[in-house]
């Protein structure tokens, strides 16, 4: 067996149950057999060492702070997860990089970023999944308390809206969950750990998936909206055995990208099981020699939304200038859909092996 080294994120608004998350995930994970590893909330840390953004200069040099700080404890992680002997190690990040964003100017945001060298899309993307936890203030408002930790002020008002800023800043990574506080504390902490043994495999590596023609979308619109993000996708498929479809994906925008392979299997209308691997840019070149000359490569622009706790993915194609497709993954396959009056569903095509990609990719433009 491989040795397994995933990252992920439980990050959220103030009081959205990330302490108690951090408890279970510690028990459930470790009687799957991975050894968890925690890296602890850095804004905390400095706060309470007297590092804070009332503190330094100004809250950009406070975040630059942050950021610098969180990679760096992020890397140190890494490099000791790489040196255990267990095959299994899951990283769990208590907030991560991308959060400072919520928190700042987006000139500032993007200031730190060119002083770091990085992009948004590299700092956002280094991780294998994030899972946001709604703050009580949205939903479950009379739990809503800051007595937990000394490093929060917010009111319910202001932890609201940090909260939807969060979300935002996250919106455009590949995979995002969003877990409210529709039912009890204990239910959504059984959704957040149901959402992560999906995303890890356990105990199948599988997804549920329902996909919709809509009519095609007011791009403006999409753009001018907080919770969207645009993502360009490059994706090619590979030879593969007959049942089983592989792609390698080249995923990012404006000259930053990360690449994927994902091999794909499906075992019911909704429900398929699919394996996923990061690739580096050698790695994904090197496969592109094994491209199945009969389909052509896809282009599409990918609108990633989040709406009402759910996280829509919008493929338009450049051939197509009357309709799109959009996309949801479900904790169920009778989890409800609100899409929102901006889009105009046309029919669900989920089972329409037509609006497959593998299918169009097949088509003569």
């Amino acid at each position: 067996m491989n040795k397994k080294i995933l990252k992920i994120v439980i990050t959220g608004g103030p009081c959205g149950g990330k302490s108690t998350a951090m408890s279970r995930m510690q028990s459930h994970f470790t009687e799957l057999g991975y050894r968890i590893l925690f890296v602890s909330e850095t804004a905390t840390e400095l706060i309470k060492g007297g590092v804070s953004p009332w503190t330094c200069g100004t809250n950009k040099d406070y975040q630059l702070c942050q950021i610098q700080l969180q990679r760096a404890k992020e890397r140190v992680f890494e490099q000791a997860a790489a040196s255990m002997p267990e095959e299994k190690i899951l990283i769990v990040c208590d907030r991560g990089a991308i959060d400072s964003k919520a928190y700042m100017e987006a000139e500032d945001f993007y200031s730190v970023l060119k002083t770091i060298g990085t992009t948004e899309i590299e700092l956002r993307d280094s991780y294998d999944a994030v899972f946001h936890l709604v703050t009580a203030a949205k939903g479950a408002k009379q739990f809503y308390t800051t007595a937990n930790n000394s490093a929060r002020t917010e009111t319910p008002e202001q932890a609201a809206r940090i909260d939807d800023k969060i979300i935002a800043a996250w919106t455009g990574h590949p995979h995002m969950r969003v877990i409210d506080n529709v039912g009890d504390f204990d239910t959504k902490m059984k959704k957040l750990l149901h959402e992560i043994s999906v995303f890890l495999g356990e105990p199948e590596p599988y997804e549920v998936e329902r996909k919709f023609l809509i009519e095609y979308p007011d791009i403006a619109l999409l753009q001018s909206l907080e919770n969207c993000q645009r993502v360009e996708i490059i994706q090619t498929y590979l030879t593969s055995k007959d049942g089983e479809e592989v792609r390698v994906r080249q995923r990012g925008c404006d000259g930053s990208y990360i690449y994927f392979k994902t091999i794909k299997r499906r075992i019911s209308g909704l429900k398929c099981v699919e394996i996923e691997d990061r690739l580096s840019k050698d790695e994904y070149l090197a496969l592109l020699m094994s491209a199945d000359t009969s389909k052509r490569q896809i282009r599409k622009d990918r609108y990633c939304l989040t709406y009402r706790n759910q996280y829509f993915e919008i493929d338009v194609y450049p051939f197509w200038t009357d309709k799109a497709i959009a996309e949801i993954e479900l904790s169920n396959e009778t989890d409800p859909i609100f899409f929102p009056d901006y889009i105009k569903v046309i029919k669900e095509v989920t089972e329409d092996l037509s609006y497959k990609n593998s299918a169009l990719a097949k088509e003569k433009v």
